[in-house]
């Protein structure tokens, strides 16, 4: 794994820590206390788990497109070098990300903070999405070239059109992997 990869799997971490912690401290601070409401607790751990699961799904499917197509050579896990245009990547350039945007939220509901669901979990997805604009998509055309400038053009970032969105959360095609 690449400096970059595990920077990034450092940050997730401090960022989960982090909006945990604030999440807690700024319910105390509001309510005087962490928000303990039996029924809201049980409906937002549900609401975790269910959101956590999709989450899973997006990465375990993209995880196996990637690791089937975007890999040549012996390489590192988790890099990739080749381009991928196939599957839920043929309707969006960061299917996986997209996915993994909503882990800090299924972890708010997990909690059941309720400054972390409302105001933590959102700044975190917000810095997230401008990270992949500003570094991903950086090192993507520095990896791919005019290939990935050309798939720029033609696919966006993130797609929310029913059809893209059931391809993604669905099993990976036994054709494609």
């Amino acid at each position: 794994m690449n400096k970059s990869a595990k920077l990034r799997i450092l940050l997730w971490l401090v960022f989960l820590g982090g909006g945990i912690l604030a999440g807690i401290l700024t319910d105390i601070r509001l309510f005087g206390g962490y928000f303990k409401g039996l029924l809201f607790h049980s409906l937002s751990f549900f609401f975790g788990i269910v959101l956590l699961n999709l989450v899973m799904r997006c990465s375990q499917h993209t995880g196996r497109i990637l690791a089937k197509y975007g890999r040549e050579g012996d390489i590192p896990r988790m890099e990739t070098n080749r381009l991928v245009k196939l599957d839920v990547y043929s309707c969006m350039r960061h299917p996986m990300h997209l996915g993994l945007l909503f882990f800090p939220l299924s972890v708010a509901f997990l909690v059941g903070s309720l400054s972390f669901i409302l105001i933590y979990a959102p700044l975190e997805m917000i810095i997230m999405v401008l990270m992949i604009k500003f570094v991903e998509e950086k090192e993507a055309i520095q990896k791919f070239g005019e290939e990935y400038l050309v798939y720029m053009s033609q696919v966006p970032m993130f797609n929310f059109s029913m059809k893209c969105l059931k391809m993604l959360i669905s099993k990976v095609n036994k054709d494609i992997c």
